[in-house]
């Protein structure tokens, strides 16, 4: 199922918001799959996506909103939702944003390396061997590197240098709403207790939690 842009600005996100919450919940992906009428057999896919459950689709039709590019899908399978970016043309979008409102987690380096990935698929220097092959060490380097198929085919594959997280101030508290968005718990524990006169003990707490 795909759902379009509503081109209703009336509730448009903060863009530190987006940059947040994409902190938290967004996947920059290259996909690299065999195609025989390709010149170099392989075909090179790029993807920007949020996946989140169906209760949320509500944010996602207002993220699609904010991009103004982009769809929506919803599995038939599973109750979640995704919005997707796959258009070259559309990724010009998300690069300009996220050049603006630059993301502060290792996102960021994944995203450094999806936009080389992106220009050198704007340019259509993956269409050569030397290109793809720069494609495949890019990707080497990206969330869990290659899988073990692209391993085989690409044996000699050195991985892309991986750009460093240099500054990761907070240049906005519509961030940290983005983040907490994706990333924070609101929690209630209500365990027996001793010392309590009704024998119960209720503690609150609030949550992020993030890889080392």
């Amino acid at each position: 199922v795909y759902f379009s842009c509503n081109n209703d600005q009336s509730n448009l996100l903060q863009p530190y918001f987006v940059t947040g919450f994409s902190d938290g919940e967004a996947c920059f992906f290259i996909k690299i799959s065999p195609a025989n009428k390709m010149k170099t057999s392989w075909k090179v896919n790029l993807r920007f996506v949020i996946t989140l459950h169906i209760k949320d689709i509500s944010l996602l039709e207002s993220i699609l909103t904010f991009f103004g590019v982009g769809y929506i899908t919803k599995s038939e399978t599973r109750s979640v939702v995704q919005y997707q970016v796959s258009s070259i043309k559309d990724f010009e979008t998300i690069i300009n944003h996220f050049d603006l409102y630059p993301l502060i987690t290792q996102k960021w380096s994944d995203y450094k390396l999806f936009k080389q990935a992106f220009l050198l698929v704007k340019s259509k220097t993956h269409l050569n061997p030397e290109g793809l092959k720069q494609i495949v060490s890019i990707k080497a380097s990206m969330n869990r590197g290659l899988s073990d198929g692209l391993k085989t085919d690409f044996p000699d594959t050195i991985p892309a240098p991986r750009p460093k997280v240099v500054d990761q101030t907070i240049h906005d508290p519509e961030w940290m709403t983005g983040f907490i968005s994706a990333e924070g718990c609101f929690f209630v524990d209500i365990r027996n207790s001793k010392t309590h006169q009704i024998g119960k003990q209720v503690s609150l707490e609030f949550s992020m939690g993030q890889h080392s």
